[in-house]
């Protein structure tokens, strides 16, 4: 089921809360389905919704099989949705996943962008911010999570350059964030090395499944990135803060 809170923010401000409101109170009666016969919302709203629930069963699909056993069926019965209306929108279940990973690292993004825009001035204060966005974002949704950080790298060569450009991105905002405040350039490299750090480990709590409680390794996370950057002296800070806490 798709809530009327993640419908509007995936398909839109193009059609009004109350056509966004009528399309989860049909699916919600539905089952899940739009219901068969006359419908009163636009064609277009609907192709919309078919979409988002098709993204949203790849990725339940992928979570629960595996990209390389799931089958475009394994998405339909998922959808509830017809392989003619599956085939009006993807060309196939890669090209249905990379859309999948698209969305949901597009949302993985904008709660981290949140996070940086919400904190303090400092470099410090905004990774912080940042990493508070993304540890968030994996325990309110984890299964979108495991798609991009974990199911992305045993999918397709398509899957993995979408993986390793999300991870450039990041590092990429790091090190421009870094670099406005401190007076000595720092490596490139640099940002590389903590978001890999940081994605490795995500990903072995992933693979665990263990995304409560993630919080708590902010502290961790920022001793590492700040060691990076400003040496063992300030990284300690971090863990020092979290103690007193």
């Amino acid at each position: 089921m798709l809530s009327r809170e993640k419908l509007a923010s995936s398909v839109g401000d193009r059609w009004s809360d109350a056509e966004l409101s009528e399309a989860v109170a049909l699916l919600t009666r539905a089952d899940g389905r739009f219901p068969a016969g006359v419908r009163t919302l636009p064609a277009d709203l609907v192709k919309a919704v078919q979409r988002e629930r098709l993204l949203a069963a790849m990725i339940d699909a992928i979570v629960d099989i595996g990209y390389n056993t799931l089958t475009v069926q394994n998405v339909l019965t998922r959808a509830g949705i017809s392989r003619p209306t599956f085939y009006e929108q993807f060309e196939d279940k890669e090209d249905c996943f990379l859309a999948a990973f698209d969305a949901a690292a597009a949302r993985m993004q904008a709660r981290v962008g949140a996070g940086v825009a919400e904190a303090g001035p400092s470099w410090r204060d905004r990774l912080r911010g940042g990493l508070l966005g993304l540890l968030g974002f994996v325990a309110d949704e984890p299964e979108e999570a495991r798609a991009v950080i974990v199911e992305a790298r045993a999918s397709t060569p398509a899957g993995l350059r979408r993986r390793d450009e999300m991870l450039d991105r990041y590092a990429a905002c790091i090190d421009a964030l870094v670099r406005e405040d401190l007076e000595e350039p720092p490596s490139a490299i640099a940002a590389a090395g903590v978001v890999g750090g940081i994605e490795s480990v995500l990903y072995a709590r992933l693979q665990k499944e263990e995304t409560e409680q993630l919080d708590e390794l902010l502290p961790s996370l920022m001793y590492f990135a700040v060691l990076a950057y400003a040496g063992r002296e300030a990284a300690g800070d971090e863990l020092d803060d979290a103690a007193l806490a």
